[in-house]
């Protein structure tokens, strides 16, 4: 018996063994996710009036009979980690019924202000997950390229530019986790907006913040800043504008900026170099100028476990494409180095925040 092992009792040591098992096997829930969502589930249950049993989800989604055993396997792991909710029968001779939760509406593709499907579909991409297979001789590589690029030969925006269904897929997530978040945004605190004549989305895709802006302050002239390809694919928007450009070389003059989402993919010294160029984009403090960034301040946000995890979770997913996810003093440094003088947190979005930033 080894060392360790004697200064523990048996329950001690199965206990971790489970801790062990419940870590390596947690890629088992994203894949679930991963099959229900491929699967249409959620969409199914939705248009059977919210409930289903497991053989009529199974002949609904053309599955062979024979398949129908691992289907209610693969609804139980996602009953238990609490994606859907089940009713278990009291009688032998009745199957349970499936139900969707609130964690399942936001993946029902009519739910058009909060579906999530796209931005998570991107999340489980395979070629968003299969760097993290090479993570270990990514961290023994002396090189610096990211583990992206180490794993396609591509860095994520370069392979955004050369493949354009690629590029649509960024795009859509882009725009569905506007649209969740921005009603959130503008009814916690739209009072952020208050004041501004004109705003300038910084690398704000096809446009879905700007857009959710527009709509609820009439008034503002808004304006979206991205890069040339991303542009060119925009829709329609009676209420924005697109500019193409680069926020590394020139931004626009705005009486104010946002930047949902952007920072957190660039190390320090690029953000020091967007928020330079934000700072000549904007006037004085006290001529209305400032920053709107919508991004995570790890360590801040609704004091529960989950939230806490699930910054930290994503700080390490997005180290894929050489992001980051900043602690409060990581901002503040970031900050004084491009010359800002003072900012405020706003922490009423879950795992993410609201940071006001004045000149």
């Amino acid at each position: 018996m080894s060392p360790i092992q004697s200064k523990n009792g048996s329950q001690d040591l199965l206990q971790a063994q489970v801790d062990l098992w419940h870590h390596a096997l947690g890629f088992v829930k994203s894949m679930a996710l991963k099959c229900a969502m491929e699967l249409q589930i959620p969409n199914t249950i939705q248009h059977h009036g919210g409930a289903m049993t497991p053989s009529e989800l199974a002949a609904k989604i053309g599955l062979h009979p024979s398949k129908l055993p691992r289907l209610r396997r693969l609804m139980r792991v996602l009953t238990v980690s609490g994606i859907f909710a089940v009713h278990e029968s009291t009688t032998a001779d009745k199957e349970a019924v499936y139900v969707l939760t609130p964690t399942t509406c936001l993946l029902v593709s009519d739910e058009v202000k909060s579906n999530l499907f796209p931005i998570l579909s991107l999340m489980l991409d395979s070629t968003v997950l299969a760097p993290f297979f090479g993570m270990n001789s990514w961290f023994l590589d002396e090189h610096s390229t990211s583990l992206f690029k180490k794993a396609h030969g591509l860095t994520f925006w370069e392979m955004a530019d050369k493949n354009d269904s690629y590029n649509q897929s960024i795009n859509n997530a882009m725009v569905s986790d506007s649209n969740f978040l921005m009603d959130i945004i503008l009814r916690e605190c739209g009072d952020v907006f208050l004041g501004i004549n004109s705003l300038i989305d910084v690398a704000g895709g096809h446009g879905g913040a700007a857009s959710a802006i527009a709509k609820a302050f009439p008034q503002m002239k808004c304006t979206v800043l991205d890069l040339p390809h991303v542009v060119e694919e925009a829709p329609t928007d009676d209420h924005v504008s697109f500019i193409s450009g680069d926020m590394f070389k020139y931004i626009p003059p705005a009486d104010a900026l946002f930047l949902k989402w952007v920072f957190h993919d660039w190390g320090d010294e690029d953000c020091v170099k967007i928020l330079k160029k934000c700072k000549e984009a904007i006037p004085p403090r006290e001529a209305g100028g400032k920053v709107i960034i919508v991004d995570m301040v790890v360590g801040s946000g609704p004091n529960e476990i989950v939230t806490r995890e699930t910054q930290v979770f994503f700080d390490l997913f997005i180290m894929f494409l050489e992001g980051i996810e900043r602690e409060e003093f990581e901002w503040k440094n970031v900050f004084m180095q491009a010359g800002f003088s003072e900012y405020k947190i706003i922490s009423v979005l879950g795992v993410r925040s609201v940071i006001e930033l004045y000149p």
